[in-house]
């Protein structure tokens, strides 16, 4: 196999675009701005769902559904939310086609018009929202903790498969709460949520956050937010949890019978991750021959390569290799025994490097005559040589070790990348690769300024922030403590 993808030195963007298409996770579908998620990319995808769709359960969440479309009205009723989500809604305005009179194919039929539009969802609060207020009447009712796995269509320009899709795949949390402060809590926790899915499971160091106000979620009291470094020194919001304090209740008249028999409005979050996911786990980790995925989410952790030249070697060698396969398959590892004759080994090698497959195994006759296999990891690229009956042990300590590495990598490029500005100039060298931690003046305008003039944005104010007086970077004006700039995705 030929090489593939071209260097991340030489163009990166150049490079993930055509990563993603080469490793077959995706490709540009014929509505402009949507993308066909193909198999191997929709098994990472589907591994993803699986273990955050645990960690919600595990936290006391229900799945359920709601409709695609949503009546115009709907999102006219909090002032913030339609303003945040007008310009990118596409509207169904009829239901029904005809033929064309000229014999032109089909066209709108002009008597069907609706009564009303429908949005397609660019998110559901709305919807959900509605719903909530039949669902509630009393203390008794609450919390509502639900969960919706499903497809939004938010109206993109100019887009990138994974990063930035008219239409994507994600999770929508939306939960309704008797009091602030369980509200609260719920935001905060599903944060921890999402940051523990990123760095124990996508091996992607986060720092935890929450937004400006310019930033916030239309509808939100409240953002936070997740941050993570690219290998290009950009910033990727890899997911969001926001506190909506009783904006939505208020918008639906979402109202509940306390214990004291009051009336009181409800409490609300929403939270969600998407299949921008994809994008960072691409980003933050692969290299110039293709995939580097961790194995927590490798949809083929292990695959083993035998080296034959007869059907009869084939056999014996199949005659060994499956009880390694049985056995990784009852530790719950996803083992490949790839035996395919219409490919040569060298040609599988390549295939399994660029779809970032952590653990490589080749048998061959003169590894059967010495009872022994090669092994080989995708991270360092390291082979070595085991006896076959300690192939498993190695294999799964090889998993463990991936995981732990890739992880390790991501957090030292991402401190070296990191540093502070304590002049306008300094930071706007700095900013060019990396993180950026600076005084600001806590102003909008002052924020706008600086995105206007360097194209970094104030990715959140770190929750972990220390308390330090200083002097904004822009305006000379008094700061509490610094915030993370980055330029960003």
């Amino acid at each position: 196999m030929a090489k593939a993808i071209p260097s991340r030195s030489e163009d990166y963007s150049l490079w993930y675009n055509e990563l993603v298409k080469k490793a077959g996770l995706a490709e540009n579908s014929p509505v402009r701005g949507c993308m066909v998620i193909k198999p191997y990319g929709f098994a990472i995808w589907e591994k993803m769902q699986q273990t955050l769709d645990k960690m919600f359960k595990d936290t006391g969440h229900e799945n359920a559904y709601f409709p695609l479309l949503i009546p115009k009205s709907f999102l006219s009723k909090e002032a913030d939310h339609v303003e945040g989500f007008a310009k990118e809604c596409a509207v169904v305005t009829h239901y029904r086609l005809k033929n064309d009179e000229d014999g032109k194919g089909v066209v709108v039929d002009p008597e069907a018009k609706l009564e009303e539009e429908l949005i397609i969802r660019p998110t559901s609060e709305t919807v959900i929202w509605d719903s909530y207020k039949n669902w509630i009447q009393s203390y008794r009712d609450l919390p509502i903790l639900v969960n919706q796995w499903a497809n939004v269509m938010r109206w993109e320009m100019r887009t990138r498969l994974f990063l930035r899709t008219a239409e994507f795949l994600w999770q929508e949390g939306h939960t309704a709460h008797a009091t602030k402060q369980e509200a609260v809590d719920e935001t905060r926790q599903m944060l921890d949520v999402y940051a523990t899915f990123a760095e124990e499971f996508m091996a992607m160091p986060v720092i935890k956050g929450v937004k400006t106000e310019s930033e916030r979620f239309a509808g939100a009291v409240d953002t936070f937010c997740i941050e993570a470094m690219m290998q290009d020194g950009k910033a990727l919001q890899a997911g969001t949890s926001h506190f909506l304090g009783q904006n939505f209740a208020k918008a639906f008249d979402v109202k509940f019978a306390t214990k004291e028999g009051k009336e009181e409005l409800v409490w609300g979050t929403s939270w969600g991750v998407s299949t921008r996911l994809m994008g960072a786990l691409i980003m933050a980790h692969s290299d110039d021959d293709g995939l580097v995925l961790p194995p927590k989410l490798a949809p083929i952790q292990v695959v083993i390569v035998p080296i034959f030249f007869k059907d009869e070697q084939l056999e014996e060698i199949s005659k060994v290799v499956s009880p390694i396969v049985d056995e990784l398959k009852s530790k719950g590892v996803s083992v490949k025994f790839d035996t395919r004759d219409t490919h040569k080994p060298g040609w599988k090698f390549a295939e399994y490097e660029l779809k970032g497959v952590p653990v490589r195994l080749a048998v061959g006759p003169k590894d059967l005559e010495k009872g022994t296999v090669e092994i080989a990891r995708r991270d360092t690229k390291e082979k070595s040589f085991h006896p076959m009956g300690s192939a498993v042990d190695q294999v799964m300590f090889l998993l463990e070790d991936i995981q732990n590495n890739i992880y390790n990598k991501a957090k030292e490029f991402r401190e070296e990348n990191s540093r502070e500005a304590n002049t306008y100039e300094e930071f706007k060298n700095l900013v060019e690769k990396g993180f950026v931690y600076a005084h600001w003046d806590g102003t909008a305008e002052t924020e706008d300024k600086i995105k206007d003039e360097t194209k970094a944005t104030i990715r959140c104010i770190p929750i972990n922030q220390k308390k330090e007086e200083g002097k904004c970077i822009f305006t000379g004006k008094p700061s509490k403590g610094r915030v993370l700039f980055a330029k960003a995705y």
